[in-house]
């Protein structure tokens, strides 16, 4: 029986044998080189997989798309299922809400009446950006998702990213139509938080579970469970208020917190614009990787003109060589 394609068969054959036996070897020298790449330029590093982000994005939101039609269609086959017990939950809420929102009306008045007395400035207005998650990019190791939007839609690098129960994260890389979320509970992520009931103030440190940590909490924080965390404005990263989550067990080595979110239910996101400058921008990361001016004769650009110079001393007037008028002394 004739073999089809003898030649180029002899030819290929080894070639496609020491790529299988060798391509291993080669992934770990790439990734070795990678990871000295990123250790030498960060910023380089950080465009990468921004664009990286950019190019992957359209096929991650064609991919996700049927993903999300399947969870869609199983969210309604089980609240089909559950469909008598959940009116019944809802009857109870609903009388709830009642009373609720009688109380809230009559809150709100005495509030507007409260801000006239005391001629309550309003904060500027808040710039939301709604996006879809396309893709989980975390795993054992980090906690990340992709969001459909990016520079393009007024998305930058270290606004907060929220959904409908609090916060999620921030913006850990913005490209220019995609954007990666780095979460609370990744192990980088550090939030600045208060405690609602004893006005505690801690960090909300991640350690890549779905509990992160309460850290650098004083010897006489009064925390139980059930204890609600919110941000605390410290740092300039986030506003103050914004909810994270719940006390969910104390102990003598650590205190962890049940986000408000759960990770494998992320569907949309809002990307939130508050105004501040807590987290470092692309243009302070290049400002404080400039070379450092050694001109001894120059003034640093962040030193005010005249800080630490001591003025010189005035010189004394030169003696008048004209006689007085007459009549006075000299």
């Amino acid at each position: 029986m004739a073999q089809h394609g003898g030649p180029q068969q002899r030819i290929f054959s080894p070639l496609r044998t020491a790529l299988h036996r060798f391509a291993f070897i080669l992934l770990i020298f790439t990734a070795f080189g990678l990871m000295l790449l990123g250790k030498a330029d960060t910023v380089l590093i950080e465009r990468i997989r921004a664009a990286s982000a950019d190019l992957v994005s359209p096929v991650m939101n064609v991919v996700s798309r049927p993903a999300a039609s399947i969870n869609e269609l199983t969210d309604k086959i089980y609240n089909l299922a559950h469909l008598y017990e959940e009116n019944e939950r809802l009857r109870r809420e609903n009388q709830q809400l009642l009373a609720w929102q009688q109380a809230a009306r009559n809150l709100s008045h005495e509030n507007v009446r409260l801000r006239e007395l005391a001629h309550y400035t309003n904060p500027p207005a808040l710039h939301l950006v709604t996006a879809r998650v396309i893709a989980d990019m975390g795993g054992a190791y980090a906690h990340s998702v992709m969001i459909s939007a990016g520079s393009r839609d007024g998305v930058a690098k270290g606004q907060a990213v929220i959904s409908d129960e609090g916060l999620v994260g921030r913006v850990a890389e913005a490209g220019y139509q995609a954007s990666r979320v780095l979460l609370i509970t990744d192990i980088n992520s550090r939030v600045p938080v208060i405690v609602e009931n004893s006005r505690d103030r801690a960090f909300l440190s991640g350690d890549n579970t779905n509990r992160p940590l309460l850290t650098f909490l004083t010897a006489d924080a009064a925390v139980a469970p059930g204890d609600r965390i919110l941000t605390s404005g410290h740092g300039g990263a986030f506003p103050p208020g914004i909810p994270i989550g719940v006390v969910s067990s104390v102990s003598e080595n650590a205190v962890r917190v049940a986000p408000l979110f759960r990770r494998h239910q992320l569907e949309y996101l809002r990307v939130a614009d508050y105004g501040l400058q807590g987290i470092l921008s692309e243009k302070r990361i290049r400002d404080s990787q400039a070379p450092v001016n050694t001109n001894a004769t120059q003034l640093s650009p962040e030193i005010p003109a005249g800080v630490g110079v001591v003025p010189a001393a005035p010189a004394e007037p030169a003696p008048s060589a004209q006689k007085p008028p007459a009549g006075e002394l000299p």
